[in-house]
């Protein structure tokens, strides 16, 4: 059996003794330097191939199939290096990194952007990081999510910002234009969990994670309305599921039907492609002073732009 490797595919003819078994199972054995888990996303996003063809992993293998794997850019064996990735710090000392996240920054390393991550440039700033679990990182925001981030420099300090946060007393404010008018004020409380259908999506499901979003709504337009959101919890895409599921989804969310009949034809004239959100305030303990810290990140300005042009459309005459 031999596998061929060139700079940007691995391929592998199935032997014929593994004729009858299920496709993924034929593939931990053959590609063992792979988690299960990371070849099971390379056949979701058709970055491996049978016979040039997208299959799913239940598919029941013959003997003699070709097996490619696209290799994207860098691959995990090299995610968790520095890059020369640029930084908007909003405050540093010894112990934290306090960075205002750009639209377009990937946080971790993942399939498909194993590389140029905000992960791959604290570790460029700060190679001693490399030291620290997930380079220091406690926390995330979506790619296209913008706003501020706290970044541990030290074990101890990582330490004491993983507890901060599941104890919930880290306060992270987020600004956001949403569909449709609010309520001035409420809490969203259901679990998240992954969609039962779409592997990419978060949803409201039964069996999902305790999950509670305090919203407060700061102004209302015709058809839309700007809010301030504080997390209770932290579960992946949580704002944007929350206000989808009653019925006011984020304004350009691509993933979750993030756009509207009113302004549709608004958003491709600014244009405004991504879900207009931004963590604008973050508040915690210092882990070596036990001071309490506030910083504060004004929305960027394709947000300010928008929230200008939902305003303008409200003036204009009907």
């Amino acid at each position: 059996m031999t596998v061929s490797e060139t700079d940007s595919t691995l391929s592998i003819h199935i032997p014929d003794k593994f004729a009858g078994q299920r496709l993924d199972q034929a593939l931990a054995e053959l590609y063992s330097q792979f988690s299960r888990s990371r070849l099971q996303q390379w056949l979701n996003d058709g970055e491996l191939l049978v016979d040039g063809k997208s299959v799913k992993a239940n598919k029941k293998v013959l003997g003699g199939e070709f097996i490619q794997i696209l290799k994207q850019g860098k691959d995990e064996n090299s995610a968790y290096e520095g890059e020369d990735v640029p930084i908007d710090i909003v405050y540093e000392d010894n112990e934290i990194l306090v960075i205002n996240k750009p639209r377009d920054m990937v946080v971790h390393p993942g399939s498909g952007n194993w590389s140029g991550t905000l992960l791959n440039g604290v570790l460029f700033k700060y190679p001693k990081n490399k030291e620290i679990p997930r380079a220091g990182i406690v926390h995330r925001l979506d790619k296209n999510t913008t706003g501020l981030m706290v970044v541990a420099k030290t074990i101890e300090s990582q330490t004491s910002l993983v507890r901060q946060l599941q104890s919930r007393t880290v306060r992270r404010e987020y600004y956001a234009l949403v569909n449709g008018r609010m309520p001035k004020s409420g809490m969203i409380d259901d679990p998240i969990g992954r969609h039962p259908r779409n592997r990419k999506k978060m949803a409201i499901v039964s069996t999902g994670k305790h999950a509670v979003t305090h919203f407060k709504t700061t102004r209302l337009g015709t058809a839309w309305s700007a809010i301030s959101c504080l997390l209770e919890t932290g579960r992946t895409h949580q704002i944007r599921v929350h206000l989808t599921s009653i019925g006011h989804p984020i304004i350009g969310d691509p993933t979750y039907t993030g756009h509207s009949k009113h302004y549709d034809t608004l958003l491709k004239t600014l244009p405004f492609d991504r879900q207009a959100l931004h963590a604008t305030s973050l508040s915690l303990k210092h882990p070596k002073s036990d001071e309490e810290m506030t910083w504060t990140a004004e929305a960027p300005s394709d947000m300010q732009s928008l929230a200008s042009a939902l305003k303008s459309a409200d003036d204009e005459p009907t």
